[in-house]
């Protein structure tokens, strides 16, 4: 009779333990946790424990908003279930195994403002679903294989303050339409299969700090009106079929600053050879 209590006890403890979390958010993360090889984890879940005590959890009344399970020996695919968790507002799965394109249930996550995928083997094109984030200030995509071209429909992001795309075998040219992107802050495109001329329009990000275009096959000149913009103090442009080789600027200060104190844009491409 007390073996009987004791299990009876114990339901309804580990009942509890899930009561405030919906079920939906719940499966969404079992899902996670089985498609991506769970047990063997770094750090992995008990999956009979309070969710609230799992590793890279965070819930907040009663709602999971967000999972950082980077450097964590996650290794398969992202499943559907995914996009269960629609209150989630960070997800940084970086420095993984994982493999696959990207759940089309993606785009019911649209409370995210940070979404970190970096250094995994992700493939396919970066999907248009990622539109549908309207929220996103961080989007993390570099070292992965995705192809294909920029998708136009990432314009809509329009809160972005970091794209980093890097490292992957992405073609076609740079996007015009960046300059929709008025946050932005870090651009990363480099080691990609990139051509054509740099958009002249992207000088209109006011608020660009890094421009890291090296190593692709852009071809043309580095536009001038880059030298205008008050917060940059980095630009990477070097191992591309360009019409002069720039050299790497990287600065404490802004190139407009340097630009002025040199009086010569020419030294400024030119400010730190190797």
């Amino acid at each position: 009779m007390k073996t009987f209590k004791l299990i009876v006890l114990c339901f309804f403890v580990s009942a509890y333990s899930f009561a405030n979390i919906s079920l939906n958010e719940k499966n969404a993360l079992i899902a996670l946790y089985n498609a991506t090889n769970g047990s063997e984890w770094n750090s992995t879940w008990n999956l009979n424990a309070s969710i609230d005590t799992w590793y890279g959890v965070t819930v907040e009344n009663d709602r999971i908003v967000e999972i950082n399970l980077q450097f964590n020996n996650l290794q398969g695919t992202l499943p559907q279930e995914l996009g269960s968790l629609i209150y989630l507002k960070k997800m940084n799965l970086g420095f993984n195994k994982l493999t696959g394109t990207l759940p089309s249930s993606i785009k019911n996550l649209q409370e995210l403002t940070s979404l970190e995928l970096f250094m995994n083997q992700f493939e396919g094109n970066i999907p248009v679903e990622l539109a549908s984030l309207t929220k996103l200030e961080t989007l993390k995509l570099y070292s992965n294989k995705f192809d294909g071209t920029i998708p136009q429909s990432l314009m809509k992001l329009t809160n972005l303050k970091v794209l980093l795309l890097g490292s992957n075998f992405l073609t076609g040219t740079i996007p015009s339409g960046l300059n929709a992107l008025t946050k932005l802050e870090k651009l990363s495109l480099m080691d990609n299969k990139l051509e054509g001329e740099i958009p002249v329009e992207l000088a209109q990000l006011k608020n660009l700090e890094e421009l890291v275009l090296s190593t692709n096959q852009l071809t043309g000149d580095l536009p001038l009106e880059f030298m205008n913009l008050a917060n940059l103090k980095t630009v990477l442009v070097s191992d591309n079929n360009l019409n002069e080789e720039y050299i790497s600027i990287s600065s404490m200060k802004p190139i407009s600053l340097l630009l002025k104190e040199s009086q010569n844009s020419t030294a400024i491409l030119d400010i730190e050879k190797d």
